[in-house]
Formats: structure tokens, sequence, C-alpha cells
């Protein structure tokens, strides 16, 4: 009886010990800071937009999606002796951006995402780096394909998936369904012209032919009525698919179910390539969506997603090695080495040349996922993910870090 009792009493003492070790070493945790960077007069976020929620939109700030990351690799960080903080940083317009950074240098950030339009990110990355310490840039909600092209940083990395991925995604749906005539209607602004050149890319890439390719106005002006006339538009019967894009979102939502021929409607409005949807239900999914809904009061969409990626990336390469500088850091994501569990399938991983993430693609209605790109039967020499947006051979950045 003695010895057991001596033994129970060995093993409490122990767990204490080992109790109070681990509450010492999260005392003594490193605390890391990670900045949010935005504008206030952002139009993304204007209150009109988030009120119409259009399809592949943000549906409000990403900031819930940080505090969840934080909240759920908190014990790991622990482990590693670090703590991560966060602090928003907004200026009140793109102009002022450049008054924001003293701020940042003030606080001692060591990772910032930002959560800017594509112009104002380009401006941030181009002017920022030099005037602050060594740190890691996450692009958490930027489509253009210029910034992981000839206007690429090397010290940027992107969670937000391309336009050129979404676009690839999107034609190898139509591929795999032999819906190779494509009538594509697009809208007046120069981001719709990026977007169209995604697609047609895209399009000629998985064998999609542009039977039409017609520009829609919508405008209070009579005689330009016609330009806005769903019915008139698609008039014309030799298509499989109607494409739509448009970056505002106004006129796409007008196109299902009121066009002239009954076709299926893609794009910005239908079926639409996103990062994240919320009704995923694969891989962890309705987990990650409950937890972002009782935080946030919304659902969880691309932009969320990937701003909590960039938060799961951070920890995954501490994890990879705890006392790594942001140099060595950055080196080692772009390595392609260090993965993200994305919670949707494969380990995800940046790529070398660009600094993206490389990711799955959701084509999603708003009531459920049709699909995930890319799909079967595409193939790649080494990495099926590489099938969406810009390969190496084809990639015009020329910034490593």
């Amino acid at each position: 009886m003695m010895c057991v009792s001596v033994r129970r009493l060995t093993a409490v003492a122990l767990l204490l010990v080992l109790s109070l070790a681990g509450l010492a070493q999260h005392a003594a945790a490193a605390t890391l800071t990670i900045g949010i960077v935005a504008l206030e007069d952002d139009a993304r976020y204007q209150t009109r937009r988030l009120e119409h929620n259009y399809p592949g939109h943000p549906a409000g700030r990403p900031d819930a999606a940080v505090r969840m990351a934080l909240d759920e690799t908190e014990m790991e960080l622990a482990a590693l002796g670090h703590k991560l903080q966060v602090k928003t940083f907004t200026a009140p317009n793109a102009a002022a951006l450049p008054a924001l950074v003293a701020q940042l240098k003030a606080a001692r950030v060591n990772y910032l995402l930002l959560d800017l339009p594509d112009a104002a990110l380009h401006t941030f990355v181009a002017t920022a780096p030099a005037a602050l310490p060594p740190a890691l840039y996450f692009n958490i909600g930027a489509g253009a394909d210029d910034l992981r092209g000839s206007g690429c940083s090397a010290v940027l990395l992107h969670t937000y998936p391309s336009d050129a991925m979404r676009a690839d995604a999107l034609a190898q749906f139509l591929a795999a369904h032999s819906w190779s005539q494509a009538l594509v209607l697009y809208g007046p602004s120069a981001q719709d012209k990026l977007q169209f050149d995604a697609f047609a890319r895209s399009a000629h890439r998985y064998g999609v032919k542009l039977t039409k390719q017609l520009p829609f106005k919508l405008s209070t002006d009579p005689r330009e009525r016609d330009m806005a006339n769903v019915r008139l538009l698609t008039n014309d019967k030799n298509h499989d698919v109607v494409v739509v894009i448009d970056s505002d979102g106004e006129f796409a939502r007008s196109v299902p179910y009121n066009t002239q021929w009954a076709r299926p409607v893609v794009g910005s409005a239908g079926l639409v390539p996103v990062a994240w949807q919320s009704h995923w239900d694969l891989n962890g999914g309705p987990q990650l969506t409950r937890r972002f809904a009782k935080l946030a009061h919304r659902p969880m969409d691309g932009q969320d997603w990937a701003a909590w990626a960039a938060v799961k990336g951070i920890v995954s390469v501490l994890g990879a090695n705890p006392r790594a500088t942001p140099q060595e850091q950055l080196k080692l994501l772009r390595s392609g080495q260090v993965y993200v569990d994305g919670f949707k399938g494969p380990r995800l991983s940046f790529r070398p040349w660009d600094g993206q993430l490389r990711q799955p693609v959701f084509l999603a209605d708003g009531d459920a996922v049709a699909a995930l790109a890319p799909f079967d039967g595409v193939m790649h020499p080494t990495e099926v993910l590489d099938t969406l947006g810009v390969d190496e051979k084809e990639s015009t950045c020329k910034q490593r870090p």
C-alpha cells in the first residue's frame, strides 16, 4: 500500500511540475505582433455593397477570422515559446498609407496582413518594406495577377487566390462538363478588363471557345439601355454557357434566369469560383465555418479564409523553425516545404516563384459547392495545384527573397 501511495504522490508531483513549467513557459513566451492594414474608405466594405452581398465579394472585415486563428493556435504557439497578438491599423484613404508606416514601426509589427485593394496594395509593398524592420507581408484579399507577375514583390505572400487561379478553376469546370462554347458578357471597368483577360487565357488553355464577347453597361442614358438588356445580349443561341465578368457585381446578379435561352450562368454570378464557401462539408469545413459564424455572426467568405490561412501560415513557419528571422521565415515559406492545413483537402504550400499559396478553388452558388478545382484528369508534371494560376515557366515575377 505504501508503495502504491508513493507512486501516486510521485505522479501527482510530476504533473504539477509539468503544469507549472508549462505556465512559466507561457508567461515567458515572446510576443509577436500581427498588424492588419486596412483603409477606412475601402469601397469593398461600403454599407451598400455589404448589404447586397454579391457572390465572391467580402461580407465584412476579416478581423474576426484573424482572432479565430489566434485562438486555435494559442497552445501550439505557447509550446514553441511564442505568443501572437493582433492590432488593426486603418488609414482614412490610400493617400494616407505612408503616414501609417510610422505607426507600424512604433508598434514593432512582425507580420502584416494587407487588407487593401489592388492599387493600394501595390503602392504599399513598393514603399513600406524599405521603411520598416524586416517582416512578413501577406496579401489577404487582392486578386490582381500583376501583383504575382511583373509587379510582384519579393517580400509579399498571397493567401488569396489570383484572378488567374479562379479563371482556371472556372475553365476547368466548363471543360469537364463539355461546355465548350461560351458567350462572355464583360463590364466597362479596368478591373473587368483584367478579369476578362484572365478568363480568355484560361479558356484557351482548356479548350473553351469564346463564341461572342459582348460589353454590358449599366447606365441611365436611354441610348445605352440595350447594353444592360440581358435577353438582348444573350439572344444568339450558339453557346453552351454564359460567362459574366463583372467586378462590381450589380449587373451580374441580374443575369441568372433572365437569359434568352436556357443556359447556365457562371463567373461573377450563378456558379462562382471562390476561395471559400460556407457550405463546404468535407475536411473539417463545417467545424471551421461554425466557429467563424459564432464569432463573427455571419458566414465565412473567401477573404476571411485568406486572413485565417495567413495566420496558420505564420504558425506553420514558426513550428518549422521557432527562432528563424523574418528573412529566414520568408525563404522557408517560399521554399514550398512548409505546409498549411487549409481545410480544403491537400496540404497547401507557397509557390517559390511568386509567393502565391497553392490551393483548391471552389465552384459554388449561394447554396452549395458544386465542384472543387483542380479536376480529376487535369495533369501537371510535379504538382496538380499548379494547374490553377500562373505556373513557374509562365511567370513574369523576377523578384525572389
